[in-house]
């Protein structure tokens, strides 16, 4: 059984309801969510592989049903495996404006059960329901709630985990997937934790996971015995304390409805790899104009941007600067783009894939600026809001650039499909 087989198969079977007492905290997460809004408008398509992600030749899978899922199809998988994978899959294209539309009516809903909602991403969040419990009954009453309104009201489905911290009952929802509610007692948190791989652990990746291999850790409560200072010799002092503590359950952190995004990014895939600085300058445009919509959609401004670069050999590098002030601006995140790209020394070196991202976000207006005289920002600010506004009322695309006019060139990038391609990183609908 492969390592993503084993983080995401189901958990136990449906039983008698266990003991909710103290379980204020939701995990809700929608089942292959992209798939199931596609299956809303394509119903002949249950029950059949279905994936959603870039189709051009280097796309990346976005989504897959779990029909898929069981040829071995995942997310963030490229496009061309997949279909070797399962070669009589269904291939449909992302569309993140539909999904965008459905979550924000998921999230409403949410909302309507507490004030206390921490978005992921479009198909996720933490819910912190306990001071709706006199309101609406007990918590694993509350999330059974929420699946039946997800479904009726939406037409798809949710899993949910249910349990006293956020990182248990995340584990909850993704043991019980899909369309399924796992309740973890919190006395009886170890007894669902220990017995799991240590890849179920919050930051433990593959090279993680081997390093506990190599001290024979396999599961949680192996790893939970071992002493804290031998975890800390083997791997760190932060990550040791960090795994410890979670495999003993513990995690303080509450439910922050108020949490900003900890980025905002996009990046492509070209077609076939360029070398070409103009029209890696004229993707840089573009990218950035997608950012800075994002940053003022969202209310944000960041100080520090990000450039991406990947080599046709895969080799990627990234390259940061920060800002003196924060700013939602797409003109300066270009700017900036383009001034670490050009010192990155790849002008000349062919690549595959380009990002951009602005980090340390602030709430747009809140953190001090200093402005020289005749400062044209203002000025900008005006500008580009007023795109947004168009954009808006008539359709992304209505304004832009004059170098965007035309993308029918050697070097119009394909939707890469991936699903943080389009959207933002860490908290965020």
């Amino acid at each position: 059984m492969s390592r993503k087989q084993q983080l995401h198969r189901p958990g136990p079977p449906p039983g008698p309801p266990a003991d909710d007492t103290g379980c204020g905290v939701l995990h809700v997460d929608m089942d292959a969510f992209f798939v199931s809004v596609e299956l809303l408008e394509r119903p002949e398509l249950r029950g059949r592989p279905v994936i959603v992600g870039g189709t051009g030749a280097r796309g990346v899978v976005s989504a897959a049903s779990y029909e898929a899922r069981e040829f071995g199809v995942h997310s963030a998988m490229p496009m061309s495996r997949a279909r070797r994978l399962a070669p009589h899959a269904v291939v449909l294209p992302v569309r993140h404006e539909r999904y965008t539309a459905v979550s924000a009516a998921v999230f409403e809903l949410f909302h309507t059960v507490t004030p206390l909602v921490e978005g992921l991403s479009l198909d996720e969040a933490f819910l912190d329901v306990s001071g709706a419990l006199r309101r609406l009954g007990r918590p694993a009453a509350i999330a059974a709630k929420i699946r039946a309104d997800v479904a009726e009201q939406q037409g798809i489905t949710c899993s949910v985990g249910v349990a006293s911290t956020k990182f248990v009952a995340k584990l909850a929802s993704t043991r019980c997937k899909p369309d399924g509610m796992l309740v973890v007692p919190a006395d009886g948190v170890l007894d669902f934790l220990h017995p799991l791989p240590v890849a179920a652990l919050w930051g433990v990746g593959e090279r993680t996971e081997n390093a506990l291999f190599r001290l024979g850790l396999r599961t949680v409560g192996e790893l939970a015995r071992m002493p804290l200072e031998r975890l800390q010799r083997e791997l760190g002092t932060a990550v040791g304390r960090h795994l410890h503590e979670l495999a003993w359950g513990r995690d303080p952190r509450p439910v922050d409805p108020d949490g900003v995004d900890k980025s905002v990014g996009a990046e492509e895939t070209f077609p076939t790899d360029v070398d070409d600085p103009a029209v890696i300058r004229r993707e840089l445009l573009r990218l950035a104009e997608k950012v800075g919509e994002r940053l003022r959609r969202g209310g944000h401004a960041g100080r520090t941007v990000t450039v991406k670069l990947r080599r046709g050999d895969f080799s990627t590098i990234t390259r940061s600067r920060t800002l003196p002030d924060s700013t939602d601006l797409s003109r300066v995140i270009y700017i900036t783009a383009c001034e670490l790209y050009e010192a990155s020394g790849l002008e000349r070196v062919r690549l595959r894939l380009i990002g951009v991202r602005v980090e340390n976000l602030v709430t747009a207006g809140a953190a001090p600026r200093q402005l020289a005289l005749d400062d044209a920002e203002d000025g900008w600010h005006a500008a580009e809001r007023a795109v947004d506004q168009a954009a808006h009322r008539f359709g992304r695309g209505t304004l832009r650039p004059a170098a965007l006019v035309r993308r029918d060139g050697p070097g119009a990038a394909a939707a890469t499909g991936r699903r943080d391609d389009e959207g933002n990183d860490g908290r965020g609908r």
